[in-house]
């Protein structure tokens, strides 16, 4: 792609390639595909803990937290080529965008962010930011200044972190406040991370996301939101003779107002749920007979098509047939799209989180427990990298951070054997 410059392409710690023959997004795309992090994803909450439902017989197809990355990236880098975009680049931001997240989990980040309190809070963007930049030991920094010695995580390009980031802002800051204004929501930075977060965004304007990172975010709504349903189906939470009935369909669409779409109308949303589920492609019934997975597999590809190809063609509507990258254009999704995609996250919210809310409770207890066990331990409690970090700490909060940190690098079952071990 020739729309990326030398400083797109830089890294934060100078390091020769070792290959003339790869182009900077390659590399970055190898690292991430290569990193312990993205490995432990594949033992990661999505919808169900991997292997927490022994007695179903197709558990083993349902979809980790890794394999959700993977099929986000394959999303990405076919709408992201599509658009102009460096398809190496997109599918590194959507390898990438799950990396920071902990066991069980939203439920899990959830969990997470009331024991990190008292060090800045916890969010899963914020923390695969700082997996990439600190956490991952793949770099570590020449030892004069800027950087002085530090681990840079995987080292990853400019272009790369800054497409991460799908919230370019600190807790508290709006998409249009300098960082410390008041707010809530989702961010994607902490404060002790700030100095990664500026050299990935030098120059670019405050509070906007690169275009890269916007189909990134597409895509990865896209994904999980159709393979989340999918899955839902196959693990037997919903029927879809259910979905038939006017008054169940309100409630979901109420759920999905509540979580994903507050500035819907409720009657909009109904609107959008009944011309779904008329769409011919939406199946009567699952069974797990071959038929009826085939057309389940025809609805989720269908959708996946439906939701991609109208960000596209509104894009290009906008912007002409140029290639779009870095901050040149604004993803554009119509609206019918977006709530139709948020209805379907809500469909399962309503039907798998909201009805398992025993199981998710039982799962924030474990995780803010653990906490309480690791920091009463600490530093022998940790693994050696973290342990290095909590002994070299310079306050309270710091520590703390260390043993967070630590809690989020584990998969479902590790955190529930240790959490075993710990409880004695």
């Amino acid at each position: 792609m020739t729309d990326y410059t030398d400083h797109d392409r830089e890294r934060w710690a100078p390091e020769p390639a070792k290959r003339r023959d790869r182009t900077a997004f390659e590399r970055d795309r190898a690292r991430v595909l290569h990193s312990a992090a993205l490995r432990r994803l594949a033992a990661k909450t999505q919808v169900a803990s991997p292997g927490a439902d022994a007695a179903a017989d197709n558990v083993q197809s349902l979809r980790t937290r890794l394999t959700h990355s993977l099929e986000c990236a394959q999303v990405g880098r076919e709408l992201g080529k599509a658009l102009g975009c460096d398809p190496d680049l997109v599918e590194t931001a959507c390898l990438a965008h799950d990396i920071g997240h902990p066991p069980f989990g939203h439920n899990g980040e959830a969990a997470l962010d009331v024991v990190a309190q008292d060090c800045g809070g916890f969010e899963g963007n914020a923390q695969s930011l700082r997996v990439l930049t600190r956490l991952e030991p793949k770099s570590f920094a020449p030892a004069g200044p800027p950087l002085y010695g530090r681990s840079v995580g995987l080292n990853l390009t400019r272009a790369a972190l800054d497409g991460v980031m799908k919230y370019p802002w600190h807790k508290g800051a709006s998409r249009t406040r300098a960082p410390g204004a008041s707010g809530g929501g989702p961010f994607g930075v902490y404060d002790d991370d700030t100095d990664a977060a500026l050299w990935a965004r030098e120059d670019v304007p405050s509070g906007r996301r690169c275009f890269e990172a916007q189909v990134m975010d597409w895509s990865d709504d896209v994904a999980y939101s159709v393979h989340d349903l999918e899955d839902a189906l196959v693990a037997g939470h919903i029927d879809f003779a259910r979905l038939t009935d006017p008054a169940e369909r309100r409630v979901v669409a109420t759920t999905a107002i509540k979580l994903y779409c507050a500035d819907a109308d409720p009657a909009e949303l109904e609107e959008r749920f009944t011309t779904l589920l008329a769409e011919p492609y939406w199946p009567d019934r699952y069974d797990g007979t071959p038929r009826t997975l085939a057309a389940l597999k025809n609805l989720t590809s269908t959708l996946i098509g439906r939701f991609c190809m109208a960000a596209e063609h509104a894009t290009r509507a906008a912007y002409g047939d140029s290639p779009l990258t870095r901050y040149a254009a604004e993803l554009i999704v119509p609206r019918a799209q977006r709530l139709e995609c948020a209805l379907l996250k809500g469909i399962t919210a309503h039907y798998v989180w909201i009805s398992h809310e025993e199981i998710r409770a039982r799962q924030r207890e474990l995780i803010v427990e653990l906490a309480e066990l690791m920091s009463a331990g600490a530093p022998g409690t940790l693994d050696p990298g973290f342990r290095a970090a909590y002994i070299d700490a310079a306050d309270d909060a710091a520590r703390l951070r260390a043993v967070v940190d630590q809690i989020a690098s584990l998969t479902d079952l590790s955190a529930i054997t240790r959490h075993r071990i710990l409880s004695g």
